[in-house]
């Protein structure tokens, strides 16, 4: 008992000694996060977006040696046997073949290209992000017409420290972050089906912990 009272005492020391330290020197503040907004305005516009880590394939008509699957890099782009670096994230497989056969243009006399994706996860701006008093904060993939009650089946449910009806949801309208409320608790343990709402790709859900 002796001894645990030593560590805590020390720690308590080694605390406050870090907190004066960082009180007495200067720092600046980090600008907030660049806010980006997703293409898809309401549920009847959604529309596949390609990121970094999906496989794409893309098939030339006739020309199977500039043919091929492709993992779209960190930064965005592929790398094919004639292009070192194509612009990929961000546009639908329709988008990217149009772009290809413009690029393959210069290569091959007009290409007919098609662009399927394998696997899929999309764009940061385009992910549904929970925090907080969730079972498995996490992000999720948007689907087609995926609600909040599909959302909240995905991260497993609330906690028992959540305070479920003082969620949030935070969107991006128009260039600016908007703050929703939403009424998990009563959705996911009342049974309150008109509080399930639809959400759409780049939403951010924040569930604080109750206070009692």
């Amino acid at each position: 008992m002796e001894n645990r009272w030593i560590k805590q005492f020390i720690l308590t020391i080694l605390i406050c000694s870090a907190q004066f330290l960082l009180g007495c020197s200067s720092h600046n503040t980090l600008p907030s996060a660049t806010v980006h907004s997703s293409t898809t305005v309401d549920v009847s516009s959604y529309k596949y977006l390609i990121g970094a880590g999906d496989v794409v394939n893309i098939f030339v008509w006739r020309e199977p040696e500039v043919s091929g699957t492709f993992t779209v890099r960190p930064d965005g782009m592929i790398t094919t046997s004639l292009v070192e670096d194509i612009k990929v994230s961000g546009k639908t497989p329709t988008e990217l073949a149009r772009t290809i056969e413009d690029v393959l243009s210069t290569y091959v006399k007009e290409p007919v290209v098609t662009v399927t994706v394998n696997e899929f996860n999309g764009p940061f701006s385009e992910q549904i992000r929970v925090i907080g008093e969730a079972t498995s904060p996490r992000a999720i993939n948007y689907k087609q017409h995926m609600t909040l009650l599909d959302v909240m089946i995905g991260v497993g449910g609330l906690t028992e420290f959540a305070n479920g009806n003082g969620a949030l949801l935070v969107r991006v309208e128009n260039g600016e972050q908007k703050q929703y409320q939403v009424l998990i608790e009563d959705l996911i343990k009342n049974g309150e089906i008109s509080a399930n709402v639809d959400v759409l790709p780049g939403d951010i859900i924040v569930i604080p912990e109750t206070w009692f």
